[in-house]
């Protein structure tokens, strides 16, 4: 017997333009339970459909797994937009090469080939796999990543009027989740490119503009609704945020969507009939360090499942989380910044002469090319480093690169999210994750994950003495050298040097002198951190989730794409000449929609903290948050 579905009134009005052929957008703010709706839509679809086929696209593996749990079905295919793309395009191999071929030679393409130029017909000639999708580019072997496969997508779906006739035929219903996040090239597949079919399908989305907070997304669907490709249904209800919060999300947002509180009294911003009040704060100072301030305002941060401090940086959180030695490392090397400007110089003046057999220093000294400003006040700071590096073989320092995703790629928002596929952690960092992920489980006594993982042999009770003794021994090492400890590990046989270890050593001497030199906790607290065990996240990785206490920190951390004081005061904003504005543009709506997101994480607390506000700040917090709700810390002993 086939389990009746009560649907939602939004999903109601979905279905009424469904039966009439009309594609729809089902817009909800934050804890408006749009998955839910998505869910009811699917499992709708499928009772009504039951052979037919049906894709749903969303943005991360995380979300095609929970929707993979809400429904099973066979005809459902459920995936992340970039895969589903490839699966529709991958076994036109002949078309896939000539797509490429032609936005190679097409100046606006982002596709080009690595020496440049233009190439002819024959260019992949000699590919005997084909077109390939990878983690990485290599388009001289036919390997393709993320962006090619958009865009390529794009241009054969746009080409090949029979791959939109494909796609229909296969598909009944096309359903699209946190479309404010799809690239536009996406978009525009599905709703140009796909019109060039007279077969029939539906195409869906949902999602929310204010939580559009990556900029290569579309934003909104304005100019698609305006042309009537699709009908917008708006959903209202807010189940997760007490009334406080929904008060200040309703003032903050820019689209006219208003929402309320949740009818259903077993929503969880609800308290039996009556709904949340929840608390929300503006609290502001003269003196930046929050940590002192935290004792004042009672912030306790010892259930990091239901407690987050939220800054817009992982820069900002480094030093309170303990990791500040490595991200400055990865992402504040002015040596490395100075290399970049010789081999600047090398490229811009088409220097030819054979420098391999030079030194870094002997290479500045015949081009007499020096440091800036900035370059210099770092080497001054750190002159044994700048030695080392002077010292080092050009050819090897010319190709190492510093970037902070190589040290914290693939955060976790709490231990229980999966790991990402394809993390750009480099491969040092990647073994210091094995040696703390050894210790991690044995501490934690998940003894058959430790058995997995580790090199070392258990084969009788004295090797369990052994190993307990191993571990207890490391984790003692916290003042020790990386180093130190990677030695100890592999000499141990914990967690043994493979050859990605050494290759890296190899490659990357300059990193590494670097990295080994700093004290084995810092690696630890990054772990900690990484693997979602701290109450610290960035402002960007929060989307999705809800957390009873919330404390955001107004700070762009020197990001020039952010500004929290155009958000409050933004008079300012408008001030600025068309010069300004153009060089960071959207600066406004970005930050106004990071802050929207950040707050309405919050089933019951929220906290804003503001450094140093001038009256215009507070005046505008008073707006916001009332003035009975705006503390002043300085006045609190």
């Amino acid at each position: 017997m086939v389990e009746e579905i009560k649907l939602e009134k939004e999903v109601e009005t979905i279905f009424e333009y469904i039966t009439k052929g009309k594609n729809f957008l089902l817009s909800g703010g934050a804890g408006s339970g749009k998955t839910y709706s998505l869910v009811q839509v699917i499992k709708k679809a499928i009772e009504d459909n039951p052979t037919s086929k049906i894709a749903c696209m969303t943005y991360t593996n995380a979300a095609v797994k929970e929707i993979e749990e809400r429904v099973n079905h066979p005809n459902l295919s459920v995936t992340t937009i970039h895969d589903f793309l490839w699966d529709n395009i991958k076994l036109y191999q002949s078309e896939l090469k000539a797509g490429l071929i032609q936005l190679i030679n097409t100046e606006d393409s982002k596709i080009k080939s690595p020496t440049g130029g233009i190439v002819n017909v024959h260019y992949f000639k000699d590919i005997s796999e084909g077109i390939q999708y990878k983690e990485w580019t290599k388009i001289q072997d036919g390997i393709i990543s993320h962006d090619d496969v958009l865009e390529l997508s794009n241009h054969l779906f746009k080409t090949y009027r029979l791959l939109s006739d494909i796609l229909k035929d296969k598909y009944k219903f096309i359903f699209i989740d946190e479309y404010q996040d799809t690239h536009p090239l996406v978009i525009e597949i599905f709703l140009v490119h796909l019109k060039q079919s007279k077969k029939k399908n539906i195409i869906g989305f949902f999602g929310d503009s204010m939580q559009a907070i990556y900029d290569d997304g579309v934003g909104d669907l304005k100019k698609y609704i305006l042309d009537s490709s699709i009908v917008e249904v708006q959903k209202k209800q807010n189940r997760r945020n007490p009334m406080t919060v929904i008060d200040l999300a309703n003032r903050l947002r820019t689209d006219g969507l208003k929402q309320e509180p949740s009818e259903d009294i077993t929503a969880p911003n609800m308290e039996g009939t009556a709904i949340k009040q929840g608390k929300i704060k503006f609290i502001y100072s003269k003196n930046p360090d929050l940590e002192k301030h935290k004792v004042k305002i009672g912030w306790k941060s010892d259930d990091t499942k239901e407690t987050k401090e939220l800054n817009l940086t992982h820069n900002l959180i480094a030093p309170k989380a303990g990791f500040g030695d490595l991200m400055e490392i990865y992402d504040r090397d002015k040596i490395l910044d100075y290399k970049k400007r010789v081999t600047d110089y090398i490229k811009d003046n088409n220097i030819t002469k054979d420098f391999s057999a030079y030194t870094f220093g002997q290479v500045c000294k015949e081009l007499s090319i020096t440091p800036t400003p900035a370059q210099q006040e770092f080497i001054d700071a750190n002159s044994i480093l700048f030695i080392y590096a002077s010292n080092s073989n050009f050819e090897i320092l010319k190709r190492t690169y510093l970037n902070k995703d190589s040290l914290i790629d693939d955060k976790k928002q709490d231990e229980k999210d999966e790991s990402r596929k394809g993390s750009k952690r480099d491969n040092l960092i990647k073994h210091l994750f094995k040696i703390q992920r050894n210790i991690h489980f044995y501490k934690t006594k998940q003894y058959n994950e430790f058995l997995r993982r580790t090199e070392y042999q258990v084969r009788s009770v004295k090797d369990k003495i052994n190993i307990k003794k191993i571990i207890e021994e490391l984790d003692e090492m916290s003042q020790q050298t990386i180093a130190t400890v990677i030695d100890f590990a592999d000499q141990k046989g914990l967690c043994r040097k493979d050859d990605k270890y050494s290759k890296f050593i190899n490659e990357y001497p300059y990193i590494f002198e670097r990295v080994k030199q700093v004290k084995f906790e810092q690696f630890q607290n990054l772990f900690y951190y990484l693997e979602g065990f701290t109450p610290f996240s960035t402002q960007h990785k929060i989307k999705g989730a809800e957390f009873k206490n919330v404390l955001v920190v107004l700070d762009n951390g020197g990001w020039n794409n952010y500004n929290f004081e155009y958000l409050l005061n933004p008079s300012i904003y408008s001030t600025l000449t068309a010069a300004k504005k153009k060089s960071h543009p959207g600066i406004l709506s970005r930050t106004q929609k990071i802050f929207y997101v950040c707050c309405t994480r919050a089933k019951d607390n929220l906290i804003i903290f503001y450094y140093n506000p001038d009256a215009q700040i507070i005046k505008q917090a008073v707006n916001w948050f009332g003035s009975e709700n705006i503390v002043n810390l300085d006045l609190i002993s």
